[in-house]
Order: structure tokens, then C-alpha cells, then sequence
């Protein structure tokens, strides 16, 4: 064989189905082999060879022989495989096995046999290796199904007021056709998840026939013996809606994969529209929130088809909400404080010794006495168990400012960092007198406005000299003069002409 030849039949070699499916359609339409050929971009020899039969890569023999010697021949069987088998949930990987190699065999292997160790270790898994789990898509019903569950908002770097927003997103999404609704929660509890499902099942307009979830604490509880159950409240919930309750298995959160999706699929929108508004930072949680339904909004638009075919499914919704706090009753401790839950909060010190009813709800807390408000103030959370309020215990304190000193409670009786700094200076000017001059400055800022007297404060504490409680009330809160009253009574004339007729004496 010439080198023409030689050529051509390499060139034969290298043809590919696209080439010959256009030499054989070419052909089909009445062409001419050489003008199908030379369409297809081949020689007319070889389009004679390819013009009918298998296309060349139906007709490639598998190579059944390596291009190179196994650098882990000698090893495979009896030092990777033996592992291998022992690995059953597939956690051995294989830049770690090399690197035991290495130590055992110093001079054979080095780093770039890692990549034919990690192909030779997938195709033992395949060929060999332990059974995997497999995931079973399911047919979702129109309007039976609603999942719900909390995700943490933190890695979208939320800040506001330029502070740090710790928070959590909770999504309630209906799995057929999608909408969904989301609320903003800053722990698990009881409270913030029926806030968030009543907030979904009142949006929609009505009511799923069941509610997925994963084994959260706000809805299940163990039971000895019987694993995790529903808890009373959460099946409350579920009667007054007349809805039922199915739970994935511990550990299994793709078994709630609606939900777990739509975490997804949230949180890149989000990042995406936090990315085109350029920056993150949000003047109050109120504008956060407007953001967030903004987003829900976009999503759900594009739903509102099968969304039409769940509402017609759906149950009714109940004539009325349920009540989105835990009920508890307290006595005022002679401190002036209740205790919820082992967190304790201050009240005014009026109601010491009376029961009053307390209400949580997921953000804030409600102290009611005789049917009357007297009190709310934001839940605790976290590792913060106690919240004192300087002016519920400000009036007997001012009386008795020894207590301040060794007092339990005494950091939350620095309103802001600026009276901490103020006491701090007090310290270093007035020695002991510091706790009796800072008492009566709290008790001032109770009396009158704390804003004025932080104010002051800011000011004294930019002057190099000493400052006291009075040079604080003449910023904060100065007394006004008193004019005196002069009363000056109605001239009478009758005395002016007595006065004259006596010659100007009297």
C-alpha cells in the first residue's frame, strides 16, 4: 500500500456519524456518491465503505487492553480491596489511601497516581461495592399535601442597622404546586411555628389535608418507648384545622424534599436580589420583612396555574385563629420579677406579690394583670436568661444604693455603652461614692428622658474634669428659675390730693 492509499484509509479511520449520516442523506435525495462525498467531506473510497451498515461509532470494538502498566497491580487485591469492603458507607477517599500507599511503599507511588486510584476505586464501588440508597420520586396530589420547616437565614450575611441579623426563615410550601410562604422566626419554638403556619393557611385561603415536617421540637416530643410523638399543642393545632400529620424518619431530610428545596431555591433568590440591590444592610427588621414578601411574591407568580387546581381542594379554614402565645401565670417575686421557662424578666414593682398572666409569643412577652396590658418586652433567646428593666427597680433602689454594688442583676442596669462608660469614670473620680452618684443618674434618666440624659452624659465624659449626679441634672434636665410674683395695687388719687394738701408730708 502506497502512501495515498495509506492516507486515505487513515482518513477512513477518523470519519464520524455526522459525516456519514450526511453522506448517507445526501445519497437518499438522489446525489451522486462522489457529490455525497464530497458534501459529507470525505473520499468517494470512503464513502463507499460507509454509504450503508453501522456507524463508526456503533462499529468501534471496546479496547478490552491498558495503554499503560498498573502502577496498583501488585497492591490492589490485597492492600485497597480489603479496605474497600470495610468502608460501607463509601467515606475512604482516595488522595487519603494513596497517602497510606506512600507510607507503606515509599519509592512506587507518588501524586500523580491519584487519579488512576480514585477511576479504579469508583469502578470497584460500581462493580462491587455496598448497595446505595435509592430515592423514590413521588406523585403529589393537588391540594393534600403542605410541608413546612425553619432553615437558618444567617449565611446570607443579613445585617441591620449595619449589626448582624441572626434569624431564621421558616417556609411552609404546598408540594404540588409549589407556593409557598415565608416568615421570619428567630429560634424553633411552638410560637414561632404556628405564627408561621396560621400566617400560610390564612394567605391561601385554605387547608391542606396534611402538613409534613421533619421531628422538630415544637411539634414532637420523646416518649419512653415510643420514640418521638406529637406533642399536645401541635395536635390541638391539627384538630382545630382539621388536618392530619406525617413525619420523615430521623436523619432523612430528603424525605421532606419539598420543603428542603424550597429552602434552596429561596435562599439563590435571595442572594441574587440582595446582590442587584448592592448591598445588605436593612434600616429595620419591618424593612427586612417587606423584602422577604417581596421575594415570596416572585416566586409564587410562577405557581399561580397549579395553584388554581389546589385551592379547589383544599379544606375550609376554621371561623377563627388560634391564639399565637403559650399561656403562664406567675406571682411577682419580691424582686420584682417572673419566671417563664427559666428566663427571668423584671415588672413593675407595683404588682410584688400578685399573679398576673403572661403570654409568649414568638417575639415578645405579655404581662397582663385583671385583664389589663402593664407590661411587653422582647422574648429572650439563647444563652440570655434574664431581662431587667432599671425603671421597674429604679424607685427602691435610690433609696437603698448600697444594693447596687453586689445586685445579681447589675449589668442590665446600663441602659447603653454610654452609661457603662459613665460609671466607669464615676469609679475612677468618686471611689465608693461612684454606686450612690450612678443610682441617682438612673434614676434621673427614669424620671425624665434617657435620651437627655445620655446626651449629657456624652458631653461630661468627652471633659477631662470629674463630673457628679448635679452636673448631670443641669445638662439633663435644669431647673427653671421662678420669677416671684410682685402684685401692684390700683393707684388711688384720693391719696395723691391727701398727699398734696398736707404739703407733701405725711
Amino acid at each position: 500500500m502506497g502512501w495515498l492509499a495509506a492516507l486515505v484509509a487513515a482518513s477512513g479511520a477518523m470519519v464520524t456519524d455526522r459525516q456519514v449520516k450526511r453522506l448517507r442523506k445526501m445519497i437518499e435525495e438522489g446525489k451522486t456518491l462522489g457529490a455525497a462525498a464530497a458534501a459529507a467531506d470525505m473520499s468517494e473510497r470512503t464513502a463507499r465503505k460507509w454509504k450503508a451498515g453501522l456507524l463508526p461509532s456503533q462499529s468501534k470494538q471496546p479496547r478490552t487492553w491498558r495503554t499503560r502498566s498498573d502502577p496498583f497491580a501488585e497492591v490492589w487485591e490485597s492492600e485497597v480491596v480489603p479496605l474497600l469492603r470495610q468502608d460501607e458507607q463509601g467515606i475512604l477517599q482516595a488522595t487519603f489511601l494513596l497517602e497510606l500507599l506512600r507510607e507503606r511503599y515509599p519509592e512506587r507511588f507518588h501524586d500523580g497516581h491519584v487519579r488512576t486510584l480514585q477511576r479504579r476505586m469508583s469502578d470497584w464501588r460500581a462493580l462491587q461495592g455496598p448497595e446505595k440508597e435509592v430515592i423514590f420520586p413521588q406523585e403529589h396530589v393537588p391540594g393534600r399535601e403542605g410541608a413546612f420547616d425553619f432553615s437558618s437565614g444567617n449565611e446570607l450575611e443579613v445585617t441591620i442597622g449595619g449589626q448582624f441579623f441572626a434569624h431564621l426563615l421558616f417556609e411552609f410550601v404546598l408540594t404540588f404546586s409549589g407556593w409557598r410562604s415565608i416568615s421570619l422566626a428567630f429560634s424553633e419554638t411552638f410560637e414561632a411555628m404556628l405564627h408561621g403556619i396560621q400566617e400560610a393557611l390564612h394567605k391561601l385561603g385554605g387547608v391542606p389535608a396534611v402538613w409534613r415536617s421533619d421531628n422538630l421540637s415544637a411539634a414532637t416530643h420523646e416518649l419512653k418507648g415510643e420514640g418521638r410523638q406529637l406533642t399536645r399543642r401541635y395536635r390541638e393545632v391539627l384538630e382545630h384545622y382539621g388536618a392530619s400529620s406525617t413525619r420523615i424518619a430521623p436523619g432523612k431530610a430528603h424525605e421532606n424534599g419539598a420543603v428542603e428545596g424550597a429552602h434552596r431555591v429561596l435562599k439563590s433568590l435571595i442572594e441574587q436580589e440582595l446582590l442587584v440591590r448592592g448591598h445588605r444592610n436593612f434600616e429595620n427588621p419591618e424593612a427586612y420583612v417587606a423584602f422577604l414578601q417581596s421575594v415570596e411574591a416572585k416566586l409564587n407568580r410562577h405557581v399561580e396555574p397549579y395553584l388554581a387546581i389546589e385551592r379547589e381542594r383544599l379544606l375550609p379554614l376554621p371561623s377563627a385563629r388560634l391564639p399565637e402565645y403559650t399561656l403562664y401565670q406567675s406571682v411577682v417575686r419580691c424582686w420584682s420579677t417572673v419566671n417563664v421557662v427559666g428566663r427571668i424578666y423584671s415588672v413593675p414593682s407595683r404588682l410584688k406579690g400578685k399573679t398576673v398572666e403572661i403570654r409568649q409569643y414568638a417575639e415578645r412577652v405579655e404581662i397582663w394583670f385583671r385583664g389589663q396590658q402593664t407590661e411587653t418586652m422582647p422574648r429572650l433567646r439563647g444563652d440570655k436568661h434574664h431581662r431587667i428593666d432599671y425603671r421597674h427597680v429604679i424607685w427602691s433602689l435610690v433609696r437603698k444604693p448600697g444594693a447596687f454594688a453586689r445586685y445579681k442583676f447589675r449589668e442590665e442596669l446600663f441602659p447603653s455603652l454610654v452609661f457603662r462608660h459613665a460609671y466607669d469614670a464615676l469609679v475612677r473620680w468618686r471611689g465608693e461614692r461612684a454606686d450612690v452618684e450612678y443610682v441617682r443618674i438612673l434614676h434621673l434618666a427614669a424620671s425624665t428622658m434617657q435620651r437627655d440624659v445620655e446626651a449629657a452624659l456624652s458631653v461630661l465624659l468627652e471633659q477631662p474634669t470629674p463630673f457628679d449626679y448635679h452636673d448631670v441634672k443641669c445638662l439633663a434636665a435644669p431647673e427653671k428659675p421662678t420669677i416671684p410674683t410682685v402684685h401692684i395695687p390700683k393707684a388711688d388719687p384720693a391719696e395723691y390730693d391727701r398727699l398734696l394738701a398736707a404739703g407733701g408730708a405725711r
